[in-house]
């Protein structure tokens, strides 16, 4: 299949679309290491307010990134797992780490 440019800066941006802003990555990478409850995800992630959180894994549900679960418990208890569909942009995060890592280094050297 040949691709052709166009194709692939709407591919960009709908990845960005979906991944964007400052947040959705840390709350994957979040739960991806095992913080399925909303205040263990919220005490993982510095800096994220509680409002902006639930705006985020509401869109990361939507995006069918992650599954919110809720068990009829007293008091309820609500968890958020990644989906086997995430698990395929779990590469990408990983070589953004990387990447992030590599970066920094590269900028000290200098």
């Amino acid at each position: 299949m040949e691709r052709y440019p166009v194709e692939e800066m709407q591919a960009l941006q709908d990845t960005l679309y979906v991944i964007g802003g400052k947040w959705k990555l840390p709350i994957l990478y979040a739960i991806r290491n095992g913080n399925k409850r909303f205040r263990a995800i919220e005490r993982s992630i510095p800096g994220i307010s509680t409002r902006m959180l639930s705006r985020e894994l509401k869109d990361l549900e939507m995006n069918k990134l992650i599954i919110r679960s809720v068990y009829p418990d007293t008091p309820v208890l609500v968890e958020y797992n990644h989906t086997d569909y995430c698990q395929t942009f779990c590469p990408v995060i990983m070589s953004m780490i990387d990447w992030g890592i590599a970066h920094k280094k590269a900028v000290k050297r200098q």
